[in-house]
């Protein structure tokens, strides 16, 4: 994968690290009587997410990370003789389904896959403190947070190059849904993807930030040329690039069994968008769907690392 700037965005002070990331998590609950549209437990969610270096690539240029935010009580003293009994964990504030794919050509892709996610992470749990906001007047305030959120990333990737690299150039994708219900808000970077399914449908609610994209927003290629450009893998935009240009996307996900899928492109190299919807409509679980997901890839090559994050709230029993 390539980098081709073709502007210039600003940049913010960059933002705090989280200090732990993960290589696999999933859980997968047992469906409960709850009536649909209402907001989900947390026993409610069925979430996992793997990664694989791929059968070509001798290194694992992919972060994810899929985790959810709650407030939490911290006891530092107390004259109780049972503190683990108080309820220290306050109700889910968000859902993050996130992954970032280091840019091959740069000089250290999986250092600035790794930044990029705990720098956005970090940014994003500290700013759900507004969170309630969502869905009202004041919405534009939290996806301006979000945007901020991955310009962050690519001001902390940018200085990591410049005091370790002598200033030579590490990039990423960042693909990023945060569910703060009952919306979904995606932060796009590259060309890593989100997928909603729903209803049998399958939607790609990112855009892919390439030079072939832009050839055929302004016309010059049609969509099925670019299908099979080589300038389908040349990035427009990446964090830690020359340039970061973030776009944000809001989707409505309160109907009960639709998914949300996030991948690196190692996936969607090698598996066809009805494949996938083919796969999420059959699916038994998260884990099954990745697990099986991954395999097809990497039993037609497996060319590039794979990462696949999947995540939705579990239909009621009588559904």
């Amino acid at each position: 994968m390539l980098y081709v700037p073709t502007g210039r965005t600003d940049s913010v002070e960059t933002v705090m690290k989280i200090a732990a990331l993960f290589s696999t998590f999933g859980t997968t609950p047992s469906p409960s009587a709850v009536p649909a549209g209402q907001r989900p437990r947390d026993d409610e969610l069925d979430l996992f997410g793997l990664t694989h270096p791929g059968h070509v690539r001798a290194e694992n240029q992919d972060h994810f990370l899929l985790c959810t935010v709650h407030p939490q009580v911290v006891v530092h003293a107390t004259s109780l003789s049972d503190p683990d009994e108080l309820a220290l964990r306050g109700q889910r504030l968000a859902t993050i389904l996130l992954v970032a794919d280091g840019v091959g050509g740069s000089a250290a892709g999986s250092k600035a896959s790794r930044i990029a996610t705990a720098a956005v992470t970090g940014y994003v749990a500290s700013a759900l403190r507004s969170y309630h906001t969502t869905g009202s007047s004041s919405e534009g305030e939290f996806i301006a947070s979000l945007r901020a959120a991955a310009l962050g990333a690519h001001d902390a990737v940018r200085a990591e190059a410049l005091a370790q690299l002598d200033g030579r150039q590490m990039a990423t994708t960042l693909s990023l849904g945060i569910v703060v219900w009952p919306w979904l808000y995606v932060v796009q970077v590259g060309d890593s993807r989100c997928y909603f399914y729903e209803g049998g449908r399958l939607r790609q609610v990112t855009r892919d930030q390439t030079v072939a994209q832009e050839l055929v927003d302004r016309g010059a290629l049609s969509q099925e040329q670019a299908q099979t450009s080589p300038l389908s893998h040349v990035l427009s935009s990446a964090i830690g690039a020359a340039e970061a240009l973030p776009e944000v996307t809001r989707v409505d996900v309160r109907e009960r069994g639709c998914v949300i899928l996030v991948c690196t492109d190692g996936l969607t190299k090698h598996v066809a968008d009805a494949e996938i919807a083919a796969h999420l409509g059959a699916m038994k679980s998260a884990e099954e769907v990745c697990r099986a997901l991954l395999q097809l890839a990497l039993d037609r090559g497996g060319s590039d690392n794979i990462t696949i994050v999947v995540g939705r709230a579990l239909r009621s029993a009588s559904e």
